[in-house]
C-alpha cells in the first residue's frame, strides 16, 4: 500500500518541483512565486485543505492537493481533489488505485461526507479510473467556474 504523508513546511522544496512537474504536463502557467504561495498556506495547517505526499516522505513519487468546503445537500464537509499526480515513471503500477481507496476512507474518518474531483474530457483512460474507485458524475451537474 502507498504510504500517504500529511506534508509539512519542511517538504515546501520537494513539493514545489513535483508541482512544476505536474503544471509543466498540464500545460498550466504558474510562477514559482505564485505556486509557492499557494502551497504554503496549506502546508502550515491551514483549515482550507491539506497536502498528501504519496510514497516515502523522502522520496515521494507523488503528491494530492485536497481542499475542503461544506455541502447541504451532501450534510455536511466535502473535500475536492484539487490536483493529484504521479511521477510518470512510476504509474500505472496501481499507486493512483491506493491512493483514492486509502483517502477516501482516512477523510471518512474525520468526518467528510463527499470527495469531488474533475477530470480533463480528453483523458479517457484517468476517468475510467477514477470511475472504478467509485467517483462518477453527479445528475444533472457540471463544474463551472468563474474566475475572480
Amino acid at each position: 500500500m502507498t504510504q500517504l504523508t500529511l506534508a509539512k513546511p519542511e517538504h515546501l522544496d520537494t513539493l514545489t518541483r513535483l508541482v512544476a512537474d505536474f503544471h509543466a504536463e498540464m500545460e498550466i502557467a504558474q510562477s514559482d512565486d505564485a505556486r509557492t504561495a499557494a502551497l504554503l498556506p496549506l502546508l502550515e495547517g491551514s483549515p482550507h485543505g491539506a497536502i498528501y505526499l504519496a510514497g516515502p516522505a523522502r522520496a515521494p513519487v507523488g503528491y494530492v492537493v485536497l481542499t475542503f468546503g461544506w455541502t447541504n445537500q451532501l450534510g455536511g464537509m466535502d473535500g475536492f481533489i484539487a490536483e493529484i499526480y504521479i511521477r510518470p515513471g512510476v504509474r500505472s503500477r496501481g499507486i493512483g488505485s491506493e491512493i483514492l481507496t486509502a483517502l477516501p476512507a482516512q477523510l471518512a474518518g474525520f468526518g467528510l461526507k463527499a470527495v469531488h474531483l474533475e477530470v480533463d474530457r480528453d483523458q479517457p483512460q484517468t476517468q475510467r479510473l477514477y470511475e472504478k474507485m467509485g467517483f462518477k458524475p453527479r445528475d444533472r451537474y457540471t463544474l463551472m467556474t468563474r474566475m475572480l
